[in-house]
């Protein structure tokens, strides 16, 4: 159980409670409007794992994010109802807490408006709307007698307020510290790491760069920036049509279109990344930092899911943003993605490092599934 600390902050103008967390991680922020209750946990995971909250009754939240699979779903792009696809790959539900924005062009402040958009996605939950979405939550009996309990309203009126709130509240506590290098680099246990990992922290924070994005700190390390790159990955979709593609996408958007629909409806239209948001030409093709811990069990990798393999990820990077090194630069590409030169030995290294970062008790979840992990 995540204990409370006495401590409480303003993030972003909405008041937080932290509580603890494991070996490596800071505490969890959690808003005070939405306090973490043991009642209201166990609500938000039924919802979450509720496949009748979608239009075939067949997809839920856990679809997606199948906590065997370190809450993703290990397909390249996420499927949904009646087995439609979009255009995006599940990110991890894991350590989401911590994350400043959510969606991979960031486009929600907060888990709890984030919660509410895959049931009413046509590619995903394919509802019409919310209310239909509610109409199935309130017509059941045990669901409306925990919301009573936990929010205090009576059936008829429950919100998606209450409804987020309780599914963030559950998302809040997918959170995994304590990997061997957690306990290399925080604990000072210095056999946590064998050798090629040792080696593979050096590339990560010398020639490799990648602390520059994926960020460690002093106490603690989330392997994230809060920040938007654009790092090669579309590219080749959109070449030559960028400006093109965000004119039509800006057609769409100020025409009343929904984003979340648009972009994992529109494979084009999935590639202007952050651009989505702020309507910033520069952040074309810009996509989320993601977390690398326990990326060993979550892949395939990028927004696209067109890396299969964390060998294929440091080869991209250390080819500057390419799959090849002949293939064409992006013009959006952020400043920092350029070629790395490391060896055969470096880049074995380095994803030795990354498998580093797997927690115990995610990769004990994999194993129950018959060993996913790769």
């Amino acid at each position: 159980m995540i204990k409370s600390l006495s401590l409480a902050i303003v993030l972003t103008g909405v008041a937080v409670r932290l509580h603890a967390a494991p070996l490596g991680l800071p505490p969890v922020p959690v808003p005070d409007d939405n306090p973490q209750t043991p009642a209201k946990i166990a609500l938000g995971d039924k919802l979450f794992h509720d496949k009748r909250i979608s239009a075939d009754g067949k997809v839920s939240c856990s679809t997606c994010h199948e906590k065997s699979m370190g809450f993703t779903d290990h397909k390249r792009v996420s499927e949904g109802f009646k087995k439609l696809t979009g255009t995006r790959n599940a990110p991890t539900v894991i350590n989401s807490a911590y994350m400043k924005t959510l969606f991979l062009d960031g486009r929600e402040p907060d888990l709890e408006g984030q919660s509410t958009q895959p049931p009413v996605n046509p590619v995903e939950g394919g509802l019409p709307n919310h209310n239909a979405e509610l109409k199935i939550i309130r017509a059941d009996p045990d669901y409306v007698k925990a919301f009573k309990a936990v929010f205090g309203v009576d059936g008829k009126h429950i919100t998606m307020t209450e409804v987020s709130r309780a599914i963030a509240s559950f998302e809040r506590t997918v959170v995994a510290g304590d990997s061997a290098f957690d306990r290399y680099y925080f604990a000072g246990e210095k056999n946590a790491m064998d050798a090629g990992q040792v080696r593979g922290l050096k590339v990560f924070l010398e020639q490799g760069r990648c602390v520059s994005c994926h960020r460690i700190e002093q106490t603690q390390a989330l392997f994230m920036d809060h920040r938007f790159h654009n790092i090669g990955i579309g590219f080749k979709r959109i070449r030559g049509k960028e400006g093109d593609t965000a004119a039509a996408f800006l057609a769409s958007k100020h025409g009343g279109a929904n984003v979340d629909h648009t972009v994992l409806s529109n494979e084009n239209m999935s590639e202007v990344g952050r651009f989505a948001v702020t309507e910033n030409l520069t952040q074309v093709g810009a996509f989320k930092t993601s977390t690398l811990r326990n990326i060993e069990l979550t892949q395939p990798y990028m927004h696209d899911g067109s890396l299969k393999t964390l060998e294929d990820v440091i080869d991209f990077y250390n080819n500057g943003g390419r799959l090849k090194d002949t293939d064409p630069v992006s013009p959006f590409m952020s400043g920092g993605i350029r070629p790395l030169d490391l060896s055969d030995q470096q880049k074995q290294d380095l994803v030795a490092f990354l498998k580093a970062l797997t927690s115990p008790s995610m990769a004990e979840l994999a194993n129950k599934k018959g060993g996913t992990t790769p």
